[in-house]
Protein backbone atom coordinates (compact mmCIF):
# COMPACT_ATOMS: atom_id res chain seq x y z
CA UNK A 1 0.00 0.00 0.00
CA UNK A 2 2.77 2.43 0.97
CA UNK A 3 4.66 1.65 -2.26
CA UNK A 4 1.54 2.37 -4.31
CA UNK A 5 0.95 5.65 -2.49
CA UNK A 6 4.60 6.59 -3.09
CA UNK A 7 4.24 5.95 -6.83
CA UNK A 8 1.06 8.00 -6.92
CA UNK A 9 2.80 10.86 -5.11
CA UNK A 10 5.72 10.81 -7.56
CA UNK A 11 3.31 10.67 -10.50
CA UNK A 12 1.39 13.65 -9.10
CA UNK A 13 4.60 15.66 -8.67
CA UNK A 14 5.77 14.82 -12.18
CA UNK A 15 2.41 15.86 -13.61
CA UNK A 16 2.96 19.35 -12.17
CA UNK A 17 6.29 19.81 -13.89
CA UNK A 18 6.63 20.84 -17.51
CA UNK A 19 9.45 21.26 -19.94
CA UNK A 20 12.33 19.00 -20.87
CA UNK A 21 12.29 16.07 -18.46
CA UNK A 22 15.96 15.31 -19.18
CA UNK A 23 16.95 18.73 -17.83
CA UNK A 24 14.96 18.05 -14.65
CA UNK A 25 16.79 14.72 -14.31
CA UNK A 26 20.21 16.30 -14.89
CA UNK A 27 19.54 18.99 -12.28
CA UNK A 28 18.54 16.35 -9.72
CA UNK A 29 21.62 14.25 -10.52
CA UNK A 30 23.92 17.26 -10.20
CA UNK A 31 22.26 18.14 -6.87
CA UNK A 32 22.88 14.63 -5.53
CA UNK A 33 26.51 14.76 -6.73
CA UNK A 34 26.83 18.14 -5.06
CA UNK A 35 25.61 16.82 -1.70
CA UNK A 36 28.04 13.88 -1.77
CA UNK A 37 31.00 15.96 -2.98
CA UNK A 38 30.48 18.84 -0.58
CA UNK A 39 30.03 16.51 2.40
CA UNK A 40 33.31 14.80 1.61
CA UNK A 41 35.14 18.14 1.20
CA UNK A 42 34.02 20.22 4.19
CA UNK A 43 35.81 18.41 7.00
CA UNK A 44 38.66 20.93 7.20
CA UNK A 45 36.26 23.86 6.89
CA UNK A 46 34.10 22.50 9.72
CA UNK A 47 37.18 22.03 11.91
CA UNK A 48 38.33 25.61 11.31
CA UNK A 49 34.87 26.96 12.12
CA UNK A 50 34.42 24.72 15.15
CA UNK A 51 31.31 23.10 13.69
CA UNK A 52 30.22 19.60 12.77
CA UNK A 53 30.23 18.89 9.00
CA UNK A 54 26.55 17.95 9.11
CA UNK A 55 25.52 21.49 10.06
CA UNK A 56 27.32 22.92 7.02
CA UNK A 57 25.84 20.19 4.83
CA UNK A 58 22.31 20.96 6.02
CA UNK A 59 22.78 24.61 5.11
CA UNK A 60 23.97 23.54 1.66
CA UNK A 61 20.97 21.19 1.34
CA UNK A 62 18.65 24.05 2.28
CA UNK A 63 20.11 26.17 -0.56
CA UNK A 64 19.69 23.32 -3.04
CA UNK A 65 16.09 22.77 -1.94
CA UNK A 66 15.38 26.50 -2.21
CA UNK A 67 17.01 26.49 -5.65
CA UNK A 68 14.80 23.66 -6.91
CA UNK A 69 11.75 25.50 -5.53
CA UNK A 70 12.78 28.67 -7.40
CA UNK A 71 13.41 26.64 -10.54
CA UNK A 72 9.89 25.21 -10.28
CA UNK A 73 8.35 28.66 -9.76
CA UNK A 74 10.32 30.30 -12.59
CA UNK A 75 9.49 27.47 -15.01
CA UNK A 76 5.77 27.92 -14.29
CA UNK A 77 5.91 31.57 -15.38
CA UNK A 78 5.49 32.09 -19.13
CA UNK A 79 8.93 32.99 -20.45
CA UNK A 80 7.57 35.99 -22.40
CA UNK A 81 7.04 37.81 -19.11
CA UNK A 82 10.81 37.79 -18.60
CA UNK A 83 11.12 40.32 -21.43
CA UNK A 84 9.45 42.94 -19.25
CA UNK A 85 11.22 41.74 -16.11
CA UNK A 86 14.59 42.16 -17.87
CA UNK A 87 14.18 45.96 -17.99
CA UNK A 88 13.60 46.07 -14.24
CA UNK A 89 16.56 43.76 -13.64
CA UNK A 90 18.87 46.05 -15.62
CA UNK A 91 17.62 49.10 -13.69
CA UNK A 92 18.46 47.28 -10.45
CA UNK A 93 21.71 45.67 -11.63
CA UNK A 94 23.70 48.73 -12.73
CA UNK A 95 23.42 50.63 -9.40
CA UNK A 96 23.93 47.36 -7.51
CA UNK A 97 27.22 46.71 -9.32
CA UNK A 98 28.33 50.25 -8.46
CA UNK A 99 27.34 49.70 -4.83
CA UNK A 100 29.27 46.41 -4.71
CA UNK A 101 32.47 48.04 -5.96
CA UNK A 102 32.28 50.81 -3.36
CA UNK A 103 30.60 49.24 -0.33
CA UNK A 104 30.73 45.47 -0.94
CA UNK A 105 32.47 43.03 1.38
CA UNK A 106 36.20 42.98 0.61
CA UNK A 107 37.23 39.32 0.47
CA UNK A 108 40.36 37.91 -1.21
CA UNK A 109 41.35 41.34 -2.53
CA UNK A 110 38.01 41.84 -4.31
CA UNK A 111 34.68 43.53 -3.60
CA UNK A 112 32.19 41.07 -5.06
CA UNK A 113 29.76 40.31 -2.24
CA UNK A 114 26.87 42.23 -0.70
CA UNK A 115 25.72 41.09 2.77
CA UNK A 116 22.00 40.37 3.14
CA UNK A 117 20.99 41.97 6.46
CA UNK A 118 19.65 39.63 9.13
CA UNK A 119 20.41 36.40 7.23
CA UNK A 120 24.15 35.90 7.61
CA UNK A 121 24.24 35.37 3.85
CA UNK A 122 25.81 37.39 1.06
CA UNK A 123 25.48 37.31 -2.70
CA UNK A 124 27.55 38.31 -5.70
CA UNK A 125 25.86 41.05 -7.69
CA UNK A 126 27.52 39.57 -10.79
CA UNK A 127 25.17 36.57 -10.51
CA UNK A 128 22.20 38.88 -10.88
CA UNK A 129 24.01 40.85 -13.61
CA UNK A 130 24.45 37.70 -15.73
CA UNK A 131 20.75 36.94 -15.58
CA UNK A 132 19.81 40.57 -16.22
CA UNK A 133 22.11 41.14 -19.20
CA UNK A 134 21.25 37.88 -20.97
CA UNK A 135 17.49 38.42 -20.66
CA UNK A 136 17.84 42.08 -21.65
CA UNK A 137 19.95 41.26 -24.72
CA UNK A 138 17.46 38.56 -25.75
CA UNK A 139 14.68 41.15 -25.50
CA UNK A 140 16.55 43.82 -27.48
CA UNK A 141 17.69 41.44 -30.21
CA UNK A 142 14.23 39.90 -30.65
CA UNK A 143 12.47 43.28 -30.79
CA UNK A 144 15.00 44.88 -33.14
CA UNK A 145 15.07 42.14 -35.78
CA UNK A 146 13.32 44.29 -38.39
CA UNK A 147 15.85 47.12 -38.02
CA UNK A 148 18.73 45.15 -36.52
CA UNK A 149 21.34 47.02 -38.57
CA UNK A 150 20.16 50.45 -37.43
CA UNK A 151 23.03 51.95 -35.42
CA UNK A 152 21.03 54.39 -33.29
CA UNK A 153 17.98 52.24 -32.63
CA UNK A 154 19.62 48.84 -32.22
CA UNK A 155 23.40 48.80 -32.05
CA UNK A 156 24.10 51.59 -29.53
CA UNK A 157 21.67 50.28 -26.84
CA UNK A 158 23.05 46.74 -27.29
CA UNK A 159 26.70 47.78 -27.22
CA UNK A 160 26.12 50.14 -24.29
CA UNK A 161 24.47 47.50 -22.10
CA UNK A 162 27.20 44.92 -22.83
CA UNK A 163 30.12 47.29 -22.21
CA UNK A 164 28.70 48.89 -19.05
CA UNK A 165 27.97 45.57 -17.37
CA UNK A 166 31.33 44.16 -18.52
CA UNK A 167 33.43 46.95 -17.02
CA UNK A 168 31.50 47.03 -13.74
CA UNK A 169 31.97 43.29 -13.22
CA UNK A 170 35.54 43.14 -14.56
CA UNK A 171 36.88 45.60 -12.01
CA UNK A 172 36.31 43.00 -9.28
CA UNK A 173 35.70 39.70 -11.10
CA UNK A 174 37.48 39.51 -14.45
CA UNK A 175 36.84 35.82 -15.14
CA UNK A 176 33.06 36.19 -14.79
CA UNK A 177 33.12 39.36 -16.90
CA UNK A 178 35.03 37.64 -19.70
CA UNK A 179 32.65 34.66 -19.74
CA UNK A 180 29.61 36.95 -19.80
CA UNK A 181 31.17 39.02 -22.59
CA UNK A 182 31.76 35.84 -24.60
CA UNK A 183 28.12 34.77 -24.13
CA UNK A 184 27.00 38.26 -25.21
CA UNK A 185 29.02 37.98 -28.43
CA UNK A 186 27.45 34.58 -29.14
CA UNK A 187 23.99 36.13 -28.69
CA UNK A 188 24.89 38.95 -31.08
CA UNK A 189 25.94 36.39 -33.69
CA UNK A 190 22.73 34.38 -33.24
CA UNK A 191 20.72 37.62 -33.26
CA UNK A 192 22.02 38.52 -36.76
CA UNK A 193 24.11 41.53 -35.75
CA UNK A 194 26.51 42.36 -38.60
CA UNK A 195 30.11 41.20 -38.44
CA UNK A 196 31.27 44.82 -38.57
CA UNK A 197 29.20 45.78 -35.53
CA UNK A 198 30.29 42.67 -33.62
CA UNK A 199 33.91 43.60 -34.38
CA UNK A 200 33.28 47.07 -32.92
CA UNK A 201 31.86 45.52 -29.73
CA UNK A 202 34.88 43.20 -29.48
CA UNK A 203 37.25 46.16 -29.99
CA UNK A 204 35.47 48.13 -27.27
CA UNK A 205 35.67 45.10 -24.99
CA UNK A 206 39.40 44.74 -25.70
CA UNK A 207 40.00 48.39 -24.79
CA UNK A 208 38.05 48.02 -21.55
CA UNK A 209 39.87 44.78 -20.79
CA UNK A 210 43.25 46.44 -21.28
CA UNK A 211 42.19 49.24 -18.94
CA UNK A 212 41.14 46.78 -16.23
CA UNK A 213 44.25 44.60 -16.56
CA UNK A 214 46.79 47.42 -16.65
CA UNK A 215 45.06 50.18 -14.67
CA UNK A 216 42.35 48.50 -12.58
CA UNK A 217 42.46 48.04 -8.78
CA UNK A 218 43.31 44.31 -9.12
CA UNK A 219 45.95 44.70 -11.84
CA UNK A 220 48.69 43.25 -9.63
CA UNK A 221 46.55 40.17 -8.85
CA UNK A 222 45.83 39.57 -12.53
CA UNK A 223 49.49 40.02 -13.49
CA UNK A 224 50.61 37.62 -10.75
CA UNK A 225 48.10 34.93 -11.75
CA UNK A 226 48.98 35.12 -15.44
CA UNK A 227 52.71 35.04 -14.69
CA UNK A 228 52.22 32.00 -12.45
CA UNK A 229 50.15 30.25 -15.13
CA UNK A 230 52.57 30.99 -17.99
CA UNK A 231 55.75 30.43 -15.97
CA UNK A 232 54.63 27.81 -13.48
CA UNK A 233 58.09 26.31 -13.02
CA UNK A 234 59.56 29.70 -12.06
CA UNK A 235 56.81 30.74 -9.64
CA UNK A 236 57.16 30.38 -5.89
CA UNK A 237 55.48 27.43 -4.17
CA UNK A 238 53.00 29.64 -2.35
CA UNK A 239 51.77 31.00 -5.69
CA UNK A 240 51.32 27.54 -7.20
CA UNK A 241 50.02 25.85 -4.03
CA UNK A 242 46.38 25.66 -5.09
CA UNK A 243 46.98 24.53 -8.66
CA UNK A 244 49.65 22.03 -7.59
CA UNK A 245 47.38 20.28 -5.10
CA UNK A 246 44.49 20.27 -7.59
CA UNK A 247 46.76 18.43 -10.04
CA UNK A 248 47.86 16.03 -7.31
CA UNK A 249 44.21 15.27 -6.51
CA UNK A 250 43.46 14.52 -10.16
CA UNK A 251 46.65 12.51 -10.71
CA UNK A 252 46.19 10.32 -7.64
CA UNK A 253 42.56 9.60 -8.49
CA UNK A 254 43.57 7.21 -11.22
CA UNK A 255 40.88 5.50 -13.26
CA UNK A 256 38.42 4.50 -10.54
CA UNK A 257 39.35 6.93 -7.75
CA UNK A 258 40.07 6.47 -4.06
CA UNK A 259 36.41 6.24 -3.08
CA UNK A 260 33.84 8.71 -1.76
CA UNK A 261 35.08 10.37 1.42
CA UNK A 262 38.65 9.11 1.02
CA UNK A 263 40.21 12.25 -0.44
CA UNK A 264 43.46 13.46 1.11
CA UNK A 265 43.78 16.71 -0.83
CA UNK A 266 40.72 18.17 0.90
CA UNK A 267 43.12 18.87 3.76
CA UNK A 268 45.29 21.08 1.55
CA UNK A 269 43.10 22.71 -1.10
CA UNK A 270 41.75 26.01 0.31
CA UNK A 271 38.54 25.89 -1.76
CA UNK A 272 38.05 22.13 -2.00
CA UNK A 273 34.29 22.45 -1.53
CA UNK A 274 33.90 25.28 -4.06
CA UNK A 275 36.34 26.39 -6.76
CA UNK A 276 38.37 23.15 -6.74
CA UNK A 277 35.56 20.68 -6.17
CA UNK A 278 36.06 19.07 -9.60
CA UNK A 279 39.58 18.03 -8.57
CA UNK A 280 38.16 16.42 -5.41
CA UNK A 281 35.48 14.62 -7.45
CA UNK A 282 38.12 13.16 -9.77
CA UNK A 283 40.32 12.18 -6.82
CA UNK A 284 37.44 10.24 -5.26
CA UNK A 285 35.75 8.83 -8.37
CA UNK A 286 38.67 8.75 -10.78
CA UNK A 287 38.81 9.49 -14.46
CA UNK A 288 35.49 7.68 -14.91
CA UNK A 289 33.70 10.05 -12.52
CA UNK A 290 35.29 13.10 -14.15
CA UNK A 291 34.22 11.97 -17.64
CA UNK A 292 30.68 11.23 -16.46
CA UNK A 293 30.39 14.72 -15.00
CA UNK A 294 31.66 16.26 -18.25
CA UNK A 295 29.14 14.11 -20.10
CA UNK A 296 26.29 15.42 -17.95
CA UNK A 297 27.14 19.02 -18.81
CA UNK A 298 27.54 18.18 -22.51
CA UNK A 299 24.20 16.38 -22.53
CA UNK A 300 22.65 19.36 -20.76
CA UNK A 301 24.01 21.64 -23.49
CA UNK A 302 22.64 19.26 -26.14
CA UNK A 303 19.14 19.35 -24.62
CA UNK A 304 19.29 23.15 -24.38
CA UNK A 305 20.34 23.45 -28.04
CA UNK A 306 17.32 21.33 -28.96
CA UNK A 307 15.14 23.77 -27.06
CA UNK A 308 16.72 26.69 -28.94
CA UNK A 309 16.16 25.11 -32.35
CA UNK A 310 12.53 24.24 -31.55
CA UNK A 311 11.61 27.62 -30.05
CA UNK A 312 8.92 29.28 -32.25
CA UNK A 313 9.89 32.80 -31.16
CA UNK A 314 13.17 34.68 -31.39
CA UNK A 315 13.02 35.82 -27.76
CA UNK A 316 12.65 32.28 -26.42
CA UNK A 317 15.47 30.97 -28.61
CA UNK A 318 17.85 33.77 -27.63
CA UNK A 319 16.92 33.49 -23.96
CA UNK A 320 17.51 29.73 -23.80
CA UNK A 321 20.72 30.02 -25.84
CA UNK A 322 22.21 32.75 -23.67
CA UNK A 323 21.43 31.08 -20.34
CA UNK A 324 22.54 27.61 -21.44
CA UNK A 325 25.81 28.90 -22.92
CA UNK A 326 26.48 30.86 -19.74
CA UNK A 327 26.00 27.81 -17.51
CA UNK A 328 28.01 25.37 -19.62
CA UNK A 329 30.87 27.81 -20.32
CA UNK A 330 31.16 28.41 -16.57
CA UNK A 331 31.18 24.67 -15.91
CA UNK A 332 33.97 23.97 -18.39
CA UNK A 333 35.93 27.01 -17.23
CA UNK A 334 35.89 25.61 -13.67
CA UNK A 335 37.04 22.20 -14.86
CA UNK A 336 39.74 23.72 -17.07
CA UNK A 337 41.13 25.68 -14.11
CA UNK A 338 41.11 22.58 -11.89
CA UNK A 339 43.05 20.59 -14.50
CA UNK A 340 45.62 23.35 -15.02
CA UNK A 341 44.36 24.57 -18.40
CA UNK A 342 43.71 28.07 -17.08
CA UNK A 343 44.94 30.44 -14.38
CA UNK A 344 43.47 30.15 -10.88
CA UNK A 345 40.18 32.02 -10.56
CA UNK A 346 37.11 31.94 -8.34
CA UNK A 347 34.71 30.25 -10.77
CA UNK A 348 32.30 27.79 -9.08
CA UNK A 349 30.99 24.64 -10.74
CA UNK A 350 27.27 25.23 -11.42
CA UNK A 351 24.96 23.28 -9.09
CA UNK A 352 27.94 21.35 -7.69
CA UNK A 353 30.10 23.79 -5.73
CA UNK A 354 28.99 24.77 -2.27
CA UNK A 355 27.64 28.27 -2.47
CA UNK A 356 24.83 30.39 -1.22
CA UNK A 357 22.85 32.56 -3.55
CA UNK A 358 24.80 31.46 -6.65
CA UNK A 359 22.85 28.20 -6.50
CA UNK A 360 19.61 30.17 -6.42
CA UNK A 361 20.45 32.26 -9.49
CA UNK A 362 21.64 29.17 -11.35
CA UNK A 363 18.37 27.42 -10.53
CA UNK A 364 16.35 30.39 -11.77
CA UNK A 365 18.28 30.24 -15.05
CA UNK A 366 17.40 26.57 -15.42
CA UNK A 367 13.77 27.40 -14.64
CA UNK A 368 13.66 30.01 -17.42
CA UNK A 369 15.14 27.51 -19.88
CA UNK A 370 12.47 25.00 -18.85
CA UNK A 371 9.82 27.68 -19.34
CA UNK A 372 10.94 28.08 -22.96
CA UNK A 373 10.95 24.29 -23.33
CA UNK A 374 7.46 24.08 -21.84
CA UNK A 375 6.17 26.62 -24.36
CA UNK A 376 7.64 24.58 -27.23
CA UNK A 377 5.49 21.60 -26.21
CA UNK A 378 2.25 23.44 -25.42
CA UNK A 379 -0.39 25.09 -27.62
CA UNK A 380 0.17 28.78 -28.30
CA UNK A 381 -1.18 31.05 -25.55
CA UNK A 382 -2.01 34.73 -25.74
CA UNK A 383 -0.01 36.66 -23.16
CA UNK A 384 -1.11 40.10 -22.05
CA UNK A 385 1.55 42.64 -22.91
CA UNK A 386 3.50 40.16 -25.05
CA UNK A 387 6.33 41.74 -26.94
CA UNK A 388 6.32 42.06 -30.69
CA UNK A 389 8.30 38.94 -31.42
CA UNK A 390 6.92 37.77 -34.73
CA UNK A 391 10.21 37.71 -36.56
CA UNK A 392 12.00 34.40 -36.11
CA UNK A 393 15.71 33.87 -36.26
CA UNK A 394 17.15 33.51 -39.72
Amino acid sequence: MELTEGKQYIATMLSKTRGDRWIWLIVILLSVISMLSVYSAIGTLAYKQGRVPESILMKHFAMIAAGIALMYISHKLDYRYYAGISKLLMVITIPLLFYTLVFGSHINDASRWIPIPGTGLSFQSSDLAKLALITYLARLLSRKQENIKDVKESFIPIMGSVCVVFILIALANLSTALMLFGVSILLLIIGRISIKQIAIVCLAGAVLLAGVVFLGPRRHTYASRMHTFLHHEKASSDKTFQSDHAKIAIATGGVLGKGIGKSTEVNYLPEAYSDEIYAIIVEQTGMIGGIILIGLYLFLLFRCVRIVTKAPKAFGALLAAGLSFSLTIQAFANMAIATGLGPVSGVPLPLISMGGTSILFTSIAFGIILSVSKDNDEPRKVVVGEINDNVQLA
